[in-house]
């Protein structure tokens, strides 16, 4: 079998020169690793860089660039967490082998080719277990728990994860290389950082707000600012499942028509089309759709709520929300150490 790969992009413009170049990179400030011929030359290039580094943070580099260089093989797929879009992962095939770019940003001379997917997968298509593993805060690890090779495939040709129990269980097929603890970068430990919290409250809404459930949730957020929702009942719409608007009635402007897709599946053109009539049916002033697993580009005749903006109006108007929603959202305020900024 092949194997997945995560490789994260830094903060400052790698993962857009990445999707435009179509590369995945990482930047340790070492020369070019081409004509390496072992784990071992890459140990002594990292310690010959970084002579400063504890030795097992100097192990903790060579477990991952030495994947990166000598691991990752064509065909497999590479999966760059969004940090533009923190609720989306972008999925691509590696198409050729490591090289050394010697002109390039200090970030991005460490590259590896890869054809990335055009639309990137909304992490409220991924399942719980497999988004744990996928969490790791290291830069490059190959996950393996719970089928994540294949549900991985799945995902870059399909856009939803099959589960565990849907794909048959196998072992993972990266040569060993771990002389310590800290070097394996094979299902690394995840962190709690704030990334993987908001991940685990934005799957409890996607699992635990289906259908129906998520309309009402989305109407008693836009009833914490005052606006008056008429709610239809489950069942056909007609593309209106919220009349919204200001006032004693909800009669005054701006008035809204609201359209929830919860459900697994591409939101298609007649969705699109069946909000704008809609809209101009009811004389509304603007549109919302909400499409928590979706990756919508239409954002200008009417808004979108994607998962990530679900997860955000919850998080606004939380105090405000009905006792019922909050006992089924039930939150704690804690403080996080933000791994991105340590």
């Amino acid at each position: 079998m092949t194997n997945a790969w995560v490789v994260r992009a830094g903060r400052d413009g790698e993962e857009q020169a990445n999707l435009g170049a179509g590369t995945a990179t990482i930047g340790w400030g070492i020369g070019d690793l081409a004509r390496v011929k072992s784990r071992e030359d890459v140990r002594a290039a990292i310690d010959g860089a970084y002579p400063d580094d504890s030795p097992g943070r100097l192990a903790n580099h060579t477990g991952q660039v030495w994947p990166f260089c000598a691991l990752i093989q064509p065909g497999e797929v590479v999966i760059m967490p969004s940090k533009l879009r923190p609720g989306y992962m972008y999925f691509g095939k590696c198409t050729g082998p490591y090289r050394y770019v010697a002109d390039a940003d200090p970030a991005r001379r460490h590259q590896l080719p890869v054809e990335w997917l055009e639309e990137p997968v909304s992490k409220s298509a991924i399942q719980d277990n497999l988004l744990y593993s996928l969490n790791a805060i290291m830069t490059v690890f190959n996950p393996s728990r719970n089928n994540a090779a294949q549900r991985v495939l799945a995902l870059y040709e399909t856009g939803n994860d099959p589960g565990s129990a849907s794909v048959p269980a196998s072992k993972p097929s990266v040569p060993t290389m771990s002389d310590s603890a800290t070097d394996d970068v094979t299902d690394p430990d995840p962190t709690p950082t704030i990334e993987a919290i908001r991940d685990r409250i934005r799957i409890h809404l996607v699992e635990h707000f289906v259908g129906h459930k998520m309309t009402r949730l989305v109407a008693d957020v836009l009833e914490a600012p005052r606006y008056r929702c008429e709610v239809s009942p489950p069942g056909p719409d007609g593309a209106v499942d919220i009349l919204a608007g200001r006032g004693l009635l909800g009669l005054d402007s701006p008035t809204l028509i609201v359209e929830v897709k919860s459900e697994a599946g591409a939101v298609d053109v007649k969705v699109v089309r069946g909000l704008h009539s809609a809209m101009t049916q009811h004389r509304a002033d603007e549109g919302l759709l909400v499409a928590p697993r979706e990756f919508l580009r239409d954002r200008t005749s009417f808004r979108v709520w994607d998962s990530e903006e679900l997860l955000n109006r919850p998080f606004e108007t939380y105090d405000r929300l009905p006792d019922i929603t909050r006992v089924r959202i039930p939150l704690k305020h804690a403080r996080v150490l933000d791994e991105d900024d340590v």
